[in-house]
């Protein structure tokens, strides 16, 4: 008997098929026509189910897309935002970015920072990934575990800054801080614009004023930029002090080949900017002048710059204004018809047209030509560019100027040349020294003279200008008579002292006798020759083999014979005069005897005791002032 078996779909398993015990004894047909009408019936439900089925499986499908969609839709925007944020940071620079990378690499390794320098005033620090949030004008170090910070000053670093933003010692208006975020708060920030240029981040003391942009900005921005092998052509200058461009700005652009960046612009670029390598600070071993904000202004102490290095500055400066020495023009003629041509030597005069006047300046020019037999040129910083300045006095021969920060344009003078500086009534020389402290720099090789008006009734005053021009009209009735009986502006503190501004900004009618028996005593000074050549600094090394022997006499008389070989260098150098420092010390006493010698050996007897220790040191000087070290003590026993 053939049995046959069906399988019954699991979506029907519930449909009872079975047939009811009271239906068997039944007729057949009855029985097989029940059997069809649940067999219809349970097909019937399973037609709905697998219907359902499917609905749902629709469903599914239909929300799987929609979800894949949304996220596609979110990645979308995201790549447009990266995109747009790309473009951003690219207006910034025309450096490639992956903001992807750069956005990863803020997330995941941080801010990272390094510095050299022990206390903030001679601190500058390397940067990865330093933001600037334009909305709060604050820094932002961002930490994560991959962050570095050294020197981890904790709050030290409040005590009272990081870092000097500026080549001015300890300004508190050029304090340098960040604050702290965890890397994990860039989630609900605005998404950062990355400046892929490596940049140097500082603060203008004074952008306005030539002397304070040559000597506070771009002479320690140079150096700075020399210190670190990166800060190339290629880096970017952001300035952070807040200024608009000033009237030298064109001057700030010739450290870099690309566009300077001041803070009113970082706030165009986005709320949160991120540079990818930044330097922060300056160095301030160029600088060779304080302007008395703690004591009353002069040369700084323990300065660290020649004029060596202030002369290199000044050349790569003139290549990049594409200017030529006159003097090195000249060498590289030959002939005797070129000589011819040579250019004669001249005077330079500085002209001011608004403050500070040289009221009888055509009567001086004439003065001059006659007491130098040259011709007399006049420049102004209010009718000339500055290039065209510096081309005129790079071959000058003699600069005069009235006190002013113009005459920091010495210092593109030749070597040799005068600068010949004039002071209003009541001005004191010798307590206004910017400039005679740079040309007398070693290696400036410059002759200054300072010339000072003794006659009150050479000055015009202008009580009524505005304070910041000399005026006291707004000072009580008392003080501004005392102002006015003064004949020497006492010794101040920097800024705002009312009989300063009053004195500097006076006019001045010359006199031109007095003048020229002060040029005249002055010039009797100058070094003689008319180019002078660059002064060494070479110093002497240690002398070598130093040894000593000693010999008693009688019970009261001893010699101590010390002799030494040259300095390895001594032999390669040219030297005009070379002598020997000896210091000898008694052993147990705090003082020493110290003796200047011509030669490499000598036989001391005054004050040499038998059955005694003496300390030995001798050191080579070159040229009177040039000191080399001490070699080891000798210890010697008579």
């Amino acid at each position: 008997m053939l049995t046959i078996y069906s399988r019954i779909p699991s979506c029907c398993a519930a449909a009872d098929v079975s047939t009811p015990p009271s239906a068997v004894g039944g007729q057949l047909e009855t029985g097989v026509g029940s059997v069809a009408a649940v067999m219809r019936a349970s097909l019937a439900g399973c037609r709905m189910s697998v219907g359902a089925l499917l609905n749902g499986l629709l469903v599914s499908v239909v929300a799987a897309l929609l979800w894949k969609y949304s996220k596609l839709s979110e990645h979308a925007a995201l790549l447009e935002e990266e995109l747009h944020m790309t473009r951003q940071s690219q207006e910034l620079s025309q450096a490639p970015i992956d903001y992807h990378v750069a956005l990863q690499a803020l997330q995941e390794q941080g801010t990272r920072m390094v510095c050299t320098g022990k206390m903030h005033t001679d601190r500058v620090c390397r940067f990865d990934y330093l933001c600037y949030c334009s909305e709060a004008e604050e820094f932002v170090f961002f930490h994560s575990n991959s962050s570095v910070m050294l020197p981890n000053l904790g709050s030290r670093r409040f005590q009272p800054a990081l870092l000097d933003l500026s080549s001015v010692e300890d300004h508190n208006t050029q304090y340098f801080n960040f604050l702290e975020l965890p890397a994990a708060a860039l989630k609900f920030m605005p998404k950062p614009v990355f400046v892929p240029d490596v940049t140097l981040i500082l603060n203008r003391f004074n952008p306005d004023n030539l002397m304070h942009v040559f000597h506070d900005d771009l002479i320690p921005a140079f150096y700075t930029m020399k210190q670190y092998s990166d800060l190339d052509d290629e880096a970017r200058l952001v300035f952070m002090e807040g200024w608009s461009e000033g009237p030298h700005f064109d001057l700030y652009r010739l450290l870099s080949s690309k566009q300077p960046l001041l803070k009113e612009q970082l706030r165009n670029f986005g709320k949160l900017i991120c540079f990818t390598k930044s330097y922060v600070g300056l160095s301030k071993m160029t600088t060779w002048y304080q302007y008395g904000f703690v004591q009353p202004q002069g040369p700084k102490a323990n300065m660290l710059v020649s004029g060596n290095e202030i002369r290199q500055f000044a050349t790569a400066l003139m290549e990049k204004m594409n200017i030529t020495r006159v003097e090195e023009v000249e060498k590289d003629r030959g002939s005797a018809e070129d000589e011819k041509e040579r250019k004669d030597d001249y005077v330079v005069v500085f002209s001011r047209s608004a403050t500070r006047l040289i009221l009888n300046e055509a009567e001086l020019i004439l003065a001059l030509a006659q007491e130098f037999q040259m011709r007399v040129v006049t420049v102004s910083l209010e009718d000339q560019s500055f290039p065209g300045i510096v081309q005129v006095i790079s071959g000058a021969s003699v600069l005069v100027s009235m006190h002013g920060a113009q005459l920091i344009a010495s210092l593109f003078l030749p070597r040799g040349a005068t600068v010949v500086e004039l002071f209003p009534f009541a001005v004191n020389p010798e307590q206004y020294t910017p400039y005679k402290t740079l040309a007398t720099l070693p290696g400036m090789d410059l002759h200054y003279i300072s010339w000072r008006n003794t006659k009150e009734e050479n000055t015009i005053t202008h009580p009524d200008r505005p304070w910041e021009q000399g005026g006291i009209a707004h000072l009580e009735k008392e003080e501004q008579e005392r102002i006015l009986a003064s004949r020497d502006v006492p010794r101040h503190l920097c800024c705002r002292n009312p009989e300063w501004l009053f004195r500097i900004y006076q006019d001045t009618l010359v006199d031109i006798p007095y003048f020229l028996e002060i040029l005249r005593e002055g010039m009797k000074t100058k070094p003689s020759g008319k180019k002078s050549k660059p002064a060494s600094t070479v110093h002497p090394g240690r002398v070598r083999e130093p040894q000593c022997q000693t010999s008693v006499q009688t019970t009261n008389e001893a010699k101590l014979t010390v002799s030494w070989q040259i300095p390895w260098n001594l032999k390669y150098l040219k030297v005009r005069e070379v002598k020997y420092e000896v210091w000898i010390q008694e052993q147990g006493e705090n003082t020493y005897m110290p003796y200047i010698l011509p030669q490499q050996n000598y036989t001391f007897s005054e004050n040499i005791k038998p059955f005694t220790t003496y300390l030995v040191w001798v050191r080579c000087i070159f040229n009177k002032s040039l000191l080399g070290p001490f070699a080891d003590v000798l210890m010697c026993r008579t």
